[in-house]
């Protein structure tokens, strides 16, 4: 089976080609599938916007295609950035928007946050697959670590007592909402590949 991940990111790819490998299934990128398509992601959660991307994926190339959507929730912030993620970033660098998330849980007291990811995986039938990770943990007092990216460096997992841009890539995906959610993707596309679940 052939599935194109809504995704031209190679730590992603490499990420998600690594989870479906033991289903024999073979993950392709956009580019690699010869997707080119525009999917404006005005959702209203991020399960709404992965379904967005993999419509237009299916809509471009007629196959299966996965895609997801994924962000921070800080408690002070009334689960903000959340869907708005990237965009709460705008002409900033990553490092200054964390410094304001930072300053806005310092003034508000309450550090509770978490890491959210959402998978649609889409059948060009209709038929799909939703699945969603989430990562507990905190907004941490000092922007530390030089492993991953975004909001990495201010999230502190729960468990830990460092942020998840000090762990290794192993520790990380062991870990993070984006891997817990395509491992219950992998999960679910199993039992449709053997029959033994019907999805909708």
């Amino acid at each position: 089976m052939e599935i194109i991940l809504a995704s031209n990111n190679p730590d992603k790819l490499r990420e998600v080609r690594e989870i479906l490998a033991p289903l024999g299934i073979t993950v392709l990128s956009q580019a690699q599938a010869g997707c080119r398509f525009e999917a404006e992601e005005n959702g209203t959660s991020f399960t709404e916007n992965a379904r967005i991307k993999a419509l237009a994926a299916v809509a471009a190339t007629g196959k299966i295609c996965v895609a997801d959507d994924s962000g921070l929730e800080v408690d002070a912030m009334d689960g903000g950035p959340g869907i708005y993620s990237s965009r709460f970033c705008g002409d900033r660098t990553y490092k200054e928007a964390c410094r304001d998330i930072m300053e806005t849980v310092d003034r508000a007291g309450a550090r509770g946050a978490r890491f959210r990811c959402a998978v649609v995986c889409r059948f060009p039938d209709g038929r799909e697959i939703a699945c969603e990770g989430v990562i507990e943990g905190r907004i941490g007092r000092v922007y530390e670590g030089e492993h991953g990216f975004g909001y990495d460096p201010i999230f502190v997992p729960e468990g830990y007592g460092r942020s998840m841009a000090c762990l290794t890539d192993g520790e990380k995906n062991a870990i993070s909402h984006r891997g817990r959610a395509f491992r219950r993707f992998a999960e679910e596309l199993k039992r449709v590949m053997e029959g033994r679940e019907q999805i909708c």
